[in-house]
C-alpha cells in the first residue's frame, strides 16, 4: 500500500507546524523554577525509531486504505497530555491497522460497508486535535481503521438569502473561512485549535469557539447535515425551526463518532463584521472582575468575548509573554493605581457595526469602572488577537524545558463559580504534595452565560525521567480534579467533549437512564459496536498506565 498524499508539515509528537516556535524567555524559565522547581530536559524518542514499533497491519487489503507505518503512527494519538507522553516516549501500545483518506461520500460508505463485512472498527478522524482520547484505537487484537476526512474539505453550497452554507465535514477552520471570504460571510467559530480542527470534529464534540458570546456555540450554527451510518444515511434537513418531535441534530452533536460518520454539515453563517477589536481592563481582584463579567452577561451587553484571568494567570501570562522591558513599567504603574498582586486581567472583544463600536466600548468601560476596574485600551487585546492561535505552541517549549502542561474545564452556575474555581485550584495545587512535587495552577472564565460561566484551568508540573511516573502524576491530578468538578455540580466537559478521559464521569451528568437512551441510539445504528468504541460511553475503556506499561 502507498503512503497517504497529505504532506507532513505538523509535528508528529507535539502541537502545530514544525517551523513555528514559542521561545521561552530566561526570566520566564526562572519564574517557573521558583514556583515549581527547575525542569529536567529529557530526550524524546526519534521518529525513525518509533516508526519501527508499528506492528504489521491486520486488516484485509482495500484500495482506499493505507497500511504505511508512518500514516498509522500519525493517526495513533491526539493532543492530550497522555497522548504526548506516549508519543514523546515512543511507548505506544495501539495503532490503527490502516488509515483511509476518502474523497467522497461514496468512499465513506464503501469504508462502512467494508468495516461491517469484516467486523473491523472504524474511527472517524478530523484534525487530530482531541485532548481527551477521542481518536485513539483500543489496545486489543481487533483491527481498527482510522478514516481521515480531511480530503473532503469543500464548500458544497451557499444560500445567500437564507445565510446558510453547506460544507464537507473534513474542512478545517482556515479552509472554511477562506472559502466564505469571497462571499463576505463568516462562520466565526474560533476554538484554540482553529488552525487544524475540522467542522465535523467541532460538531461531534460540541465545540465552543473563543467568541461564542457573539457567534454562538457550534450547536447554535449547526442547521442540518448528513450522517452515514451502518443502518443507512441519516439526512438532517436544515429547517429554520421545527416542533416535529425530538431534534435529531442533538443526537449527532456530541456523539463523538459513535453513531456514524458526518460527511456534510449545513451551517448558519453571517456577514463579516464591519469592525472587530479586543480590549483589556484590570480589576483589583478576582471577585470584583467576576461580578463585572456576570453583570455584563446578564445585561446582554454587546460583547463577542469575555475572558477573565485570575491573579496567577494574569501574572504568568505577562511573564511568559517575553515583554521583559515593559513588565517593570506596567507593574509599577498598576501598583501606583492600587492594582497589586491580586489584580486580574479581563480581555473582551467588540464585534459588529462600525457606527456602534464607540458607544459599545463606552458602555463596557462604564460597567468596568463601576466595579473598580481600569480600562487600559487596545494594546493588550491586540497582542492577544495576534497570538490567539499561537499559545498552544508554548506546550512544545515547556515540554522541552522539562515541564508538562495540561488543561481542564467545566461550567457551573454563577452562584458556585467562585467556590468551584477555588476548590479545583486547591485540589490541583495540592495534588502531588505526597510526591514532593509542586503544581502551578491558574484559571480564567472562558465563556459566560446569563446563568453561569465556563472555568478553564491550566496546570503545570515537572516531568519525570520515567514517562510512566509522569503519566501517573497526570492521572492523579486529572482524577482528583474531575471528582471535584462533579462534587461541585459542574459539567465534566464544557468544550472538550468526553472521549475516554471523561467517560466514567458522564453518568453523574446524564444519569443511568440518560446513558441507556444514548446507548440505545448507538446500538440501533451500530449493533456490533464498531464505530469508535470506548469513547463517550466508556464501554471498552482501560487504564492508561497499564496500557503504557504494556506498550513498553
Amino acid at each position: 500500500m502507498g503512503h497517504g498524499k497529505e504532506p507532513v508539515v505538523r509535528r508528529w509528537n507535539g502541537w502545530g507546524d514544525e517551523k513555528i516556535g514559542y521561545p521561552l524567555p530566561e526570566s520566564a524559565a526562572a519564574f517557573l523554577g521558583d514556583l515549581i522547581g527547575p525542569g529536567q530536559e529529557l530526550p524524546d524518542a526519534a521518529l525513525e525509531s518509533v516508526v519501527t514499533t508499528v506492528p504489521p497491519a491486520r486488516h484485509p487489503e482495500h484500495p482506499l486504505i493505507s497500511d504505511a507505518p508512518l500514516d498509522r503512527l500519525l493517526h495513533a494519538r491526539g493532543q492530550s497530555l497522555p497522548d504526548w507522553i506516549n508519543l514523546r516516549s515512543g511507548l505506544i501500545n495501539s495503532f490503527p491497522s490502516g488509515v483511509a483518506f476518502p474523497e467522497s461520500e461514496d468512499d465513506v460508505q464503501e469504508l462502512l460497508n467494508y468495516g461491517s463485512r469484516n467486523q473491523i472498527r472504524i474511527i472517524p478522524y478530523g484534525g487530530g486535535t482531541s485532548v481527551v482520547g477521542h481518536i485513539n484505537p483500543e489496545p486489543d487484537d481487533v483491527p481498527t481503521i482510522t478514516v481521515d476526512l480531511r480530503r473532503m474539505a469543500s464548500l458544497v453550497d451557499i444560500d445567500h438569502n437564507s445565510q446558510l452554507a453547506t460544507f464537507s465535514a473534513g474542512i478545517t477552520g482556515p479552509q472554511l473561512e477562506e472559502q466564505l471570504r469571497p462571499h463576505e460571510m463568516t462562520l466565526g467559530h474560533y476554538p484554540q485549535s482553529f488552525e487544524y480542527s475540522t467542522l465535523g470534529g467541532w460538531i461531534a464534540t460540541r465545540s465552543s469557539g473563543q467568541q461564542s458570546y457573539y457567534y454562538g456555540r457550534i450547536e447554535d450554527s449547526f442547521a442540518g447535515g448528513r450522517l452515514l451510518t451502518f443502518a443507512g444515511p441519516l439526512d438532517l434537513p436544515a429547517f429554520p425551526a421545527s416542533a416535529a418531535g425530538p431534534d435529531l441534530r442533538h443526537m449527532v452533536l456530541g456523539s463523538e463518532g459513535r453513531l456514524g460518520i458526518l460527511t456534510q454539515a449545513t451551517m448558519r453563517i453571517r456577514p463579516v463584521p464591519e469592525k472587530e477589536q479586543f480590549y483589556a481592563s484590570f480589576f483589583h481582584d478576582w471577585n470584583s472582575g467576576m461580578a463585572a463579567v456576570r453583570d455584563m452577561a446578564q445585561a446582554r451587553l454587546p460583547v463577542s468575548m469575555l475572558r477573565l484571568s485570575d491573579a496567577q494567570e494574569t501574572e504568568t501570562t505577562l511573564v511568559l509573554s517575553g515583554q521583559d522591558r515593559l513588565l517593570p513599567w506596567a507593574d509599577r504603574g498598576l501598583r501606583l493605581l492600587s492594582y497589586g498582586q491580586d489584580r486580574c486581567l479581563l480581555l473582551y472583544g467588540l464585534t459588529g457595526k462600525r457606527k456602534e463600536h464607540g458607544r459599545q466600548r463606552r458602555q463596557i468601560s462604564s460597567l468596568v469602572r463601576a466595579h473598580g476596574g481600569l480600562p487600559v485600551g487596545g494594546m493588550i487585546g491586540d497582542q492577544w488577537r495576534k497570538s490567539r492561535f499561537r499559545s498552544p505552541y508554548l506546550r512544545n517549549t515547556l515540554w522541552a524545558r522539562g515541564y508538562a502542561i495540561d488543561t481542564l474545564e467545566t461550567a457551573v452556575r454563577w452562584s458556585t463559580v467562585g467556590p468551584t474555581a477555588e476548590a479545583i485550584k486547591d485540589t490541583l495545587r495540592n495534588g502531588l504534595t505526597g510526591e514532593s512535587e509542586r503544581v502551578l495552577v491558574f484559571c480564567h472564565l472562558s465563556h459566560v452565560y446569563s446563568d453561569g460561566a465556563s472555568i478553564y484551568f491550566t496546570y503545570l508540573f515537572r516531568r519525570s525521567a520515567d514517562p510512566v511516573q509522569t503519566l501517573a502524576h497526570w492521572q492523579k491530578l486529572k482524577e482528583a480534579a474531575s471528582e471535584c468538578i462533579v462534587a461541585h455540580g459542574g459539567t465534566i466537559s464544557h468544550q472538550h467533549g468526553v472521549g475516554t478521559d471523561h467517560a466514567r464521569f458522564l453518568v453523574a451528568e446524564k444519569g443511568k437512564i440518560g446513558l441507556q437512551m444514548i446507548e440505545s441510539a448507538r446500538r440501533s445504528l451500530d449493533p456490533d459496536c464498531l464505530l469508535n468504541p470506548g469513547k463517550l460511553l466508556g464501554d471498552r475503556s482501560s487504564s492508561l498506565e497499564s496500557d503504557l506499561r504494556r506498550g513498553r
